[in-house]
C-alpha cells in the first residue's frame, strides 16, 4: 500500500541536490509550483489553444488556458475538502505529514499543467499528429523504430507530452526544466504505464499511457522516490498517484459543466435543455422556482446553475475520495471518482455525457476545425519531419532555419529527432499553426515587419 508519508515530497525535479531549495516566508513549495507554471510560456500559449469550440469569436468560449484555471480552482477545493476530512479524522495528523496541509496547492498546481502537452485543436490535434505515422508519410519509418517508441508515435498523447514538457531539458533552457516538485509531477500523470502497455480497457491505470519512452526513466525515479506501487518492469507500469485521482475530477467536472454554458451562449443548447441537465445535479427543490423569480437574464441563470452543480460535484467526489482511501492507497481503485458517483448525481451526470456528444462534440463548427486541425497538423510533419532527418537541400535547410533552436537536438538517432519536430509543432498555437502551414505550402506570404 502506498504511504502519504513518501506520497508527498518537496523535492525539486531536475535540482535535487541544488542549495537553493530554501525555504520562502510567502510561499510553500507547492504555490511555488503554481507560480511557476502560471507565468511560463507555455501555459500562456495555452489562451490560443482550442478547447472545444473554434477561437476566436465574438462569443467568448473556453479556451485552454481558461479551462486550466477553472480546473485549478476545483481542484484545490477537492485538495483542501480532502485534508480537512483528514484533520477530522486524525487531528495531529500534521504532526505525521507536515506537509499535507499543502494538499490543495499540490493538485491546483497539476490542474493547471494539466493540459500544456496537448497539440493545436484539442483531441483532434493528438489524433493528427498519430495518424501521420499510422496512415502518413510517417508510416515509412516503422522498420528503424522499437516497438516501444512506435508506439510513442501512433498514440500521441497530450498527458505524456506534458510530463516530457516539464521534465525534458530542452537546448538553451536549462538542466531542470521547470523543476517542480515530484508530487505535482507524479499528480498530472493520469496513466502510469509505457505506450506500449496502454490502450487498456477497463483499466484506469492503462486507459492511454503517461510517458515516452525518452521520459520512461525520469517517470520511474519519481514514482520510486514517492513509492508507488509498480505492476510490471517490461513494459513499466504503475498504479497512478493517488492525487491524480482529485486532478482527474476536476477536469471531468469543468469540462462537463462548462461545456454546456459555453454550448448555451453559441446558441447550440437552448436554455430549457440546460436547466433540464443541470437542475437535477443542483438538487435543489427551491432553487428553480427562485431563479426564475429573481432573474432575467439566461446566462445569469446558467452560471448560477453552473455554480451550484460544481459544488454539489466537488462535495460528492471529495466523499468518494475519503471513502475510497484505502483500495486508492492500494491500486484498485479502477475508476475515476466521477464515474463513481451515485444517486442523484448519476443519472443526470451520465445523460449530460450523451448530450455532450451528440450536440456540442459533434457540431459543424467542431467538426469542421478539427478537420482542419488533421490537413494542418499533418501538413507540418510532411514538411519538417523529412527536413530534419535529411537535411540534404536548400530548401530543407531553409525549413530547418523555422524551427526555434531550443527544438533542435544533437541526438544522431531517428527517434529523438522525431521527437524533436513533434516538439515545435505540438506547443504551436492554433492560429501559429495554421499561419507556418499556409506559409510554407505557399498559400499565403508573410508580412514583413
Amino acid at each position: 500500500m502506498m504511504q502519504w508519508e513518501k506520497l508527498i515530497s518537496a523535492k525539486r525535479w531536475g535540482v535535487e541536490n541544488s542549495e537553493t531549495q530554501d525555504h520562502d516566508k510567502a510561499r510553500s513549495q507547492f504555490q511555488k509550483d503554481y507560480d511557476r507554471l502560471i507565468f511560463s510560456s507555455p501555459f500562456r500559449r495555452l489562451q490560443n489553444k482550442t478547447q472545444v469550440f473554434p477561437l476566436p469569436g465574438s462569443v467568448f468560449v473556453h479556451n485552454r488556458l481558461t479551462h486550466s484555471l477553472e480546473v485549478a480552482s476545483v481542484g484545490r477545493s477537492l485538495g483542501t475538502i480532502f485534508y480537512n476530512n483528514l484533520k477530522k479524522q486524525e487531528p495531529d495528523v500534521d504532526t505525521r505529514l507536515p506537509l499535507i496541509s499543502e494538499v490543495g496547492n499540490m493538485v491546483a498546481a497539476a490542474c493547471l499543467a494539466h493540459d500544456m502537452g496537448n497539440p493545436a485543436f484539442g483531441h483532434s490535434g493528438e489524433s493528427a499528429l498519430s495518424r501521420y505515422f499510422t496512415d502518413g508519410d510517417g508510416a515509412r519509418y516503422r522498420d528503424q523504430l522499437t516497438d516501444e517508441q512506435w508506439h510513442d508515435l501512433i498514440h500521441f498523447e497530450g498527458n505524456a507530452n506534458a510530463f516530457r514538457l516539464l521534465t525534458h531539458a530542452f537546448t538553451g533552457k536549462g538542466n531542470g526544466a521547470f523543476a517542480l516538485t515530484y508530487t505535482t509531477l507524479a499528480s498530472i500523470v493520469k496513466y502510469p504505464c509505457a505506450a506500449i502497455a496502454g490502450h487498456v480497457k477497463g483499466n484506469i491505470h492503462q486507459k492511454k499511457y503517461g510517458f515516452f519512452q525518452s521520459e520512461q526513466g525520469s517517470f520511474q525515479n519519481i514514482a520510486d522516490e514517492l513509492g508507488l506501487l509498480k505492476s510490471s518492469d517490461h513494459p513499466l507500469i504503475y498504479k497512478r498517484h493517488p492525487l491524480v485521482y482529485l486532478v482527474e475530477a476536476a477536469d471531468d467536472i469543468c469540462y462537463s459543466i462548462i461545456d454546456l454554458e459555453d454550448a448555451h451562449r453559441l446558441k447550440i443548447l437552448s436554455y430549457d435543455k440546460i436547466k433540464e441537465l443541470l437542475m437535477p445535479i443542483c438538487n435543489s427543490t427551491r432553487m428553480s422556482n427562485w431563479l426564475e423569480s429573481e432573474f432575467e437574464d439566461e446566462d445569469a441563470k446558467v452560471s448560477i446553475m453552473r455554480a451550484k452543480a460544481i459544488n454539489n460535484l466537488i462535495n460528492a467526489c471529495s466523499q468518494l475520495f475519503m471513502a475510497n482511501q484505502e483500495d486508492i492507497l492500494s491500486g484498485n481503485f479502477n475508476m475515476g471518482l466521477t464515474d463513481a458517483l451515485e444517486e442523484p448525481y448519476l443519472t443526470p451526470w451520465k445523460e449530460i455525457s450523451k448530450i455532450s456528444v451528440a450536440k456540442i462534440y459533434n457540431y459543424q463548427s467542431v467538426v469542421q476545425i478539427e478537420v482542419a486541425g488533421y490537413k494542418v497538423m499533418a501538413g507540418l510533419l510532411e514538411e519538417f519531419i523529412p527536413a530534419v532527418l535529411q537535411n540534404n537541400s536548400a530548401y530543407h535547410k531553409k525549413l530547418i532555419q523555422l524551427i526555434p533552436k531550443q527544438f533542435i537536438t544533437n541526438k544522431p538517432d531517428l527517434y529523438s529527432k522525431i521527437q524533436s519536430v513533434l516538439d515545435f509543432v505540438s506547443g504551436m498555437t492554433d492560429l501559429y499553426a495554421v499561419e507556418v502551414y499556409r506559409n510554407i505550402k505557399g498559400i499565403s506570404f508573410p508580412a514583413i515587419h
